[in-house]
């Protein structure tokens, strides 16, 4: 049974941009990803809740990216993203959220205003979607966990690039740090609240 105060939760939504939702992403389809994450959202905000919408982006020439030596560097176009690649899936109306943050690294929290903004509206738990899995969703949860947020990962609303990498994440990582939950179970726990 899962139990939420829907004015003390808030839903972040992590990279659902044209350039990482159009990727061949699984167990769930980037389209699967963005529609389920909506029905949260409608939910949550229906009951008074919070959505916040995260973007990865750099500057021009990458200057704000992390360069430290790794064995599988990130490889982006050559001086910039292009405009519609970093832009937020056209289903995605970042005018209709409370809080949209723009991160440079995998987790939303490390270097953004994002604990400031949920503290502020007196956030104590956060559902977390997106692609993927275990990247920027992992380094969110984790985050949030230090931070002392109670979180929800929803499993049907994240995915990443193999099936393999989102069930190692949903089964043996996040588990240790959140709940794991499906966006029905979520959008059952969120709509029983506000009946009462």
């Amino acid at each position: 049974m899962l139990h939420l105060e829907p004015h003390r939760t808030a839903l972040v939504m992590i990279d659902l941009q044209n350039w990482i939702v159009s990727r061949p992403v699984a167990p769930h389809s980037g389209d699967d990803v963005v529609d389920r994450s909506l029905r949260i959202a409608k939910a949550l905000r229906k009951a008074g809740g919070t959505v916040v919408l995260v973007r990865v982006l750099f500057s021009d020439g990458y200057r704000d990216v992390v360069k430290t030596p790794v064995d599988s560097p990130l490889v982006l176009p050559e001086n910039r993203m292009p405009p519609e690649a970093v832009a937020f899936d056209a289903r995605l109306n970042p005018a209709k959220v409370d809080v949209v943050i723009t991160k440079r690294q995998w987790s939303a929290f490390h270097g953004t205003e994002l604990d400031l903004q949920l503290r502020r509206r007196g956030i104590d738990t956060v559902i977390v979607s997106g692609i993927a899995t275990n990247f920027g969703v992992e380094s969110t949860v984790r985050d949030a966990f230090a931070y002392n947020y109670a979180a929800i990962v929803a499993e049907d609303a994240t995915s990443s690039f193999s099936p393999e990498m989102h069930r190692f994440a949903i089964d043996h990582v996040l588990p240790r740090v959140a709940r794991i939950r499906s966006s029905g179970m979520i959008i059952d726990a969120i709509n029983d609240k506000a009946k009462d």
